[in-house]
């Protein structure tokens, strides 16, 4: 252990000098505003609960009913004794919400991309290794899946159609089953991707086409069904704006039943427990009625956007509840939110490999629990804070 433990203590000290390394902070949180972290407080512009809902009080009295009348662990995976009858009304709401046939839920986002197209491009299975043609600027999980499962990404520049038609037809004679892989709402840009013209390409080139609805479903669409309509295959998480946690798979009988047979993280994982499952089914049953919630996230960032252009910030294509303030190096996303923090607001520094080298930013997301006054103070906090010099810190 001792040789290899050296080469992991030279990737950390290399990681640190390019500004790059990441550490745990300890935080609490008591509402979906406010997070605590060293004795302090801040305003939280990181989080991903976008309707506030993992305070909503009908979310924690149906996980507190659930957990006292079904306990509190669910004792095995959904294929032994795990698959409780709590889970096929949720899984027929999911469906309902997606207008798919059928949904079948996981233990996490990350789980569900990761092994869901693990076996969604099972060679053995298909015959062939099939050709999947990616989004540049998919999530990580979305990478992690086709790793596993052995498969080369044709990538496509991000949210570019013709480059994604031109890619495709330069397959056009080859037999091999074909996927698309896009996030609807991409997690780090806050832009989202032209789903209709990507499904008609898809039509034309009989692809099956996959999609992340993670950070659209509950805060985007009709109702909060999310952008993903045109898709084959939704994958998306109760864990954003439904504000619990858990993975989901919406697609047909088949594909439901396909998973069931042949997918690890239903097969050998152990089945959520019943409070989580009772969190899920209440936001299930409050995000179609959150219209006026959705309405006002969006307005405050609208605001925002407005306010940063202003003063000479750079909100690439955002036009959704998350913003990013790109600023390049990762010193320089480490600084401003460090300078942030001391001003009261939590804003979380992103840097690469999780953005392309040269776009390290602050990712800023909106959510139902801000106020109005919290986007005015932080532009004032952001405009001073731009007009000083930059002092790098690590």
């Amino acid at each position: 252990m001792a040789a290899s433990e050296s080469r992991y203590r030279a990737f950390l000290d290399t990681r640190a000098r390019e500004g790059l390394r990441r550490s745990l902070l300890t935080v609490a949180a008591r509402d979906a505003r406010i997070i605590g972290a060293e004795g302090r407080s801040y305003i939280n512009f990181a989080s991903n609960d976008y309707l506030g809902l993992r305070f909503n009080q009908a979310l924690i009295a149906r996980a507190v009913e659930w957990a006292e009348t079904y306990g509190v662990g669910s004792g095995a995976s959904r294929l032994v004794t795990g698959n409780l009858d709590l889970f096929a009304p949720i899984e027929a709401k999911i469906a309902a919400l997606k207008g798919k046939p059928a949904s079948l839920v996981m233990a996490s986002g990350f789980q569900t991309n990761a092994a869901m197209l693990q076996a969604l491009f099972d060679q053995t299975v298909l015959g062939a290794e099939p050709l999947v043609f990616a989004d540049r600027l998919n999530h990580a999980s979305m990478h992690f899946g086709c790793q596993a499962a052995g498969v080369r990404q044709l990538r496509y520049r991000h949210c570019d159609v013709a480059h994604l038609g031109d890619l495709l037809s330069q397959y056009q004679g080859d037999e091999r089953p074909r996927f698309i892989l896009t996030e609807s709402v991409f997690s780090m840009e806050g832009d989202f991707a032209p789903l209709a013209d990507i499904a008609r390409l898809a039509r034309e080139h009989e692809a099956c086409l996959v999609v992340d609805d993670a950070h659209a479903t509950g805060i985007l669409g009709p109702a909060g069904c999310g952008l993903s309509g045109n898709a084959d295959v939704v994958i998306g998480t109760f864990s954003k704006a439904l504000g619990s946690f858990g993975g989901y798979v919406a697609s047909t009988e088949t594909m439901r039943d396909y998973l069931i047979n042949r997918c690890g993280g239903i097969i050998y994982s152990t089945a959520l427990p019943p409070p989580v499952l009772g969190a899920i089914d209440a936001a299930l049953d409050l995000v179609p009625g959150m219209d006026e919630e959705r309405a006002y996230v969006a307005r405050l960032a609208g605001r925002f956007r407005a306010g940063a252009s202003a003063i000479g910030l750079d909100t690439g294509a955002s036009t959704t509840q998350i913003v990013p303030v790109i600023l390049g190096s990762p010193e320089s996303a480490i600084a401003m939110g460090g300078r942030l923090k001391r001003a009261g607001f939590w804003a979380s520094a992103i840097r690469p490999p999780t953005v392309p080298v040269g776009t390290a930013r602050l990712r800023v997301a909106f959510t139902a629990a801000h106020e109005e006054s919290d986007i005015d103070r932080f532009l004032e906090v952001l405009t001073t804070e731009k007009a000083r010099p930059q002092r790098h810190v690590m």
